[in-house]
């Protein structure tokens, strides 16, 4: 396959994720003003901003993709660039966050010494992640033979496995098969990743760095309110002391000078402790509203 040449007239092609991640990559595209339909059995969804071509991949081909130059900008788990090996051709833009999930090594309970591995015998280790588990394996030194699976990694053991290296969210499934995690290989998430190939390319980096700006919007919007309060001019430098703003709030005068209006983009997290203080320090009327985007 012959990558597409990058250029000022190329469309930004942008890779989709299937699976578990889909619903909440476009939900975010769609926050961020980039609704992307998606139909049936279409692997090509639209989106209404002109000069982007979406397709949607498995998160590993989205990952290979992006190293062979096919694709451009695209979501997939950091976990994917690193199993294979591409961290030097593309470019962690951005963590949304999303689908957090940790690479553990897991046993069955019965196979442990004293929660360890037993070092007295060969083991057999399952993974879809060869590349994570082969260097997991040399670094503890252990006499380990790899075995490639495709899915419910979590079936292996005991007959057919002694260990696996999988990705678990909850550790729920693990459990369920009555598997002890024995180490943790890395955390990953979603991410918003590029080629580096295509970031060399002016006009493909403005395009990207303006979609990377979209989606931080979003992503700070979430972690962020809008808070609105009146108070007296007297209270007013002890309100604005109190606010944890992203610069300064903005105030004004409220009707016939009665005092002041000032409003904030403050920390979500920050509200059940800011409220009180902000009520005893003389705040009044306090009116909390969700942001959909916030560009600093």
């Amino acid at each position: 396959m012959t990558p597409p040449t990058t250029g000022p007239g190329l469309p930004l092609e942008l890779a989709l994720p299937k699976g578990r991640m889909q619903d909440g990559v476009l939900a975010l595209l769609a926050e961020a003003g980039l609704p992307v339909r998606v139909g049936g059995r279409d692997y090509r969804p639209r989106l209404h901003v002109p000069g982007i071509e979406a397709k949607l991949l498995k998160p590993q081909n989205i990952v290979e993709m992006l190293h062979a130059g096919t694709r451009h900008v695209g979501f997939a788990g950091w976990d994917w660039v690193v199993e294979k090996g591409f961290e030097d051709a593309i470019e962690d833009l951005c963590d949304t966050r999303l689908d957090p999930v940790r690479i553990v090594a897991a046993a069955p309970a019965d196979l442990l010494v004293d929660g360890r591995l037993p070092a007295d015998r060969p083991l057999v280790v399952a993974s879809e992640y060869e590349r994570l588990a082969r260097r997991w394996i040399e670094t503890e030194g252990l006499e380990a033979t790899f075995v490639r699976s495709y899915g419910a990694t979590e079936v292996f053991p005991p007959e057919d496995a002694d260990v696996i290296v999988d990705n678990t969210a909850t550790g729920d499934t693990l459990r369920a098969n009555g598997l002890v995690i024995v180490a943790e290989l890395m955390r990953s998430s979603t991410r918003l990743i590029a080629s580096r190939r295509a970031r060399a390319v002016p006009a493909l980096r403005r395009r990207i760095d303006d979609l990377l700006m979209l989606v931080r919007s979003v992503l700070d919007a979430r972690g962020r309110v809008m808070l609105e309060l009146n108070c007296t001019a007297a209270d007013l430098p002890r309100i604005v002391e109190v606010l944890p703003c992203m610069r300064t709030p903005t105030v004004s005068t409220l009707h016939a000078g009665a005092g002041h209006a000032v409003k904030a983009a403050v920390p979500r997290e920050a509200l059940a402790e800011l409220i009180p203080a902000l009520k005893a320090t003389g705040a009044t009327d306090l009116v909390v509203t969700p942001i959909v985007q916030l560009v600093p």
